[in-house]
């Protein structure tokens, strides 16, 4: 029965890839179911694996910080344009609360799972692993963000100053992510036992996954160079050092 289980974030996992794998051969409307269903099937990936090789504690502190804690933050951003800058969101991602598609906590309760464990198995010290894990999980809004508006799902209505390469975004929003995540991975290292476990491997599958084919698919399919370079740097530096690890073992 333990054995079955485990196999269960892998088939997710499979699943997750061939959604992503379809989203750049689609258009409209079909890209927004796309990154609906990307999105449920991410946080059902990331939750479940807390749940199997943590328990319920794990899913609890997972959800409450960056579930619920996601929830929160993107209220009051989208209220008071504090901490990402001023922005509003489409209809495409489906019903909103207090001007907060649903579907937005939930990817960075999906996120911020992987970006953990990946610090978990690179560093010891518990600073380290808050400043990686955070740093890694706001990089990956470097992909995130440009696609998202490229396609209408938000806007931002001060997008200046913004990256080189990167118009319509405001460096104030990556600030942003950078400061809640720091706030997610503390509350998780005060929560959660200090230890990677090899039951973690389809997690930092994802984590690498996510990282090559948003590299690829922004230089490919989406003409998003710009995006690609960013985040193939930066979020390449978080990763980067999981991938030297893995190889050592």
């Amino acid at each position: 029965m333990i054995r079955a289980l485990r196999k269960v974030p892998w088939v997710l996992l499979g699943a997750l890839i061939l959604v992503q794998i379809c989203y750049p051969l689609t258009e409209d409307k079909t890209r927004a179911v796309l990154t609906v269903v990307t999105v449920l099937i991410g946080v059902l990936l990331s939750v479940t694996h807390a749940l199997i090789s943590r328990g319920a504690r794990a899913v609890v502190a997972l959800i409450g910080t960056a579930g619920v804690g996601g929830f929160l933050v993107e209220a009051v951003g989208v209220a008071t344009g504090f901490p990402f800058g001023t922005y509003d969101y489409s209809g495409e991602l489906g019903p909103k609360l207090l001007g907060v598609p649903l579907i937005i906590p939930l990817a960075w309760t999906w996120m911020a799972w992987p970006a953990w464990l990946a610090a978990l198995r690179i560093t010891t010290s518990t600073t380290k692993r808050i400043v990686v894990a955070a740093f890694g999980l706001a990089c990956w809004d470097l992909f995130l963000d440009p696609q998202m508006v490229a396609e209408g799902y938000w806007t931002w209505q001060a997008p200046t100053p913004a990256l080189p390469g990167l118009p319509g975004i405001p460096i104030s929003n990556y600030l942003g992510w950078l400061g809640f995540a720091v706030l997610i991975m503390t509350v998780l290292s005060l929560k959660l036992q200090q230890k990677p476990k090899t039951d973690d491997a389809p997690m930092y599958a994802l984590w690498i996954w996510t990282y090559a084919s948003s590299v690829l698919a922004h230089t490919v399919f989406l003409d998003l160079p710009a995006s690609a370079a960013w985040g193939g740097v930066l979020m390449g530096a978080a990763v980067a050092p999981l991938l030297i690890k893995l190889r050592k073992c």
